[in-house]
């Protein structure tokens, strides 16, 4: 099932995917007061279950790959379906961006767990209206992430260019159950890229609607 009025921001680490979405955001506070409500969110989730993911991936605290992959499932549970969630949201009309979803445990997880079993623990949730994926080439991305006082434990380039690959292979499947893809050069300058995707997101028709395409 396709949720309408449901877009997710995906791309491998370093790609800015949390800069665009913080654009978004700026340009629907400010700029153009006809635009619908929009939602912005991301996962791992704030919640106590997204909490847990993020001190795992952190390296505070050790837990199993496949335990990982469980708690990503549960939180987009939450996440989707809990009250004020991505689905109660996107139904009441809402415009609702979501940086990473399913795509991103279907490409991280199922490097780390397989493809299988993690298309098993996600094959329930919706699919989104649409997908933008940043696409930047795993040495760009590693040299942004190196200017980051932290880093997670998938950030170091033999990952990044496995998640890329798999990015571009799964994207097809996407677009053959009906989603539309817009993939975008992150290479380019922030600003650039979020003009993109404006583009294509006042196009949408819940945004046409309100006249905010104008």
């Amino acid at each position: 099932m396709i949720l309408k009025n449901f877009v997710v921001f995906e791309g491998g680490d370093g790609s800015g995917t949390t800069t665009q979405l913080g654009l978004l955001q700026r340009r629907f506070t400010g700029l153009v007061p006809t635009l619908p409500p929009l939602y912005a969110t991301w996962e791992p989730t704030d919640g106590p279950i997204g909490r847990i993911l993020r001190s795992a991936l952190s390296g505070e605290i050790s837990l199993q790959r496949e335990t990982l992959g469980l708690l990503f499932a549960a939180d987009r549970q939450e996440h989707v379906y809990g009250p004020g969630g991505i689905r109660e949201r996107s139904e009441r009309g809402d415009l609702v961006v979501c940086d990473r979803y399913v795509l991103s445990s279907l490409v991280y997880q199922g490097i780390d767990c397989g493809e299988e079993l993690v298309q098993r623990w996600n094959e329930a949730f919706p699919l989104p209206e649409g997908i933008f994926f940043f696409d930047i080439a795993g040495e760009k991305a590693i040299v942004r992430l190196e200017k980051r006082p932290v880093k997670d434990r998938y950030e170091y380039l033999d990952f990044q260019l496995q998640v890329r690959e798999r990015y571009r292979a799964l994207l097809p499947q996407y677009e053959r159950q009906g989603v539309w893809v817009e993939i975008i050069d992150a290479s380019q300058e922030p600003l650039t890229i979020a003009e993109e995707v404006w583009r294509v997101l006042k196009n949408m028709p819940i945004v046409k609607e309100t006249g905010g395409g104008l």
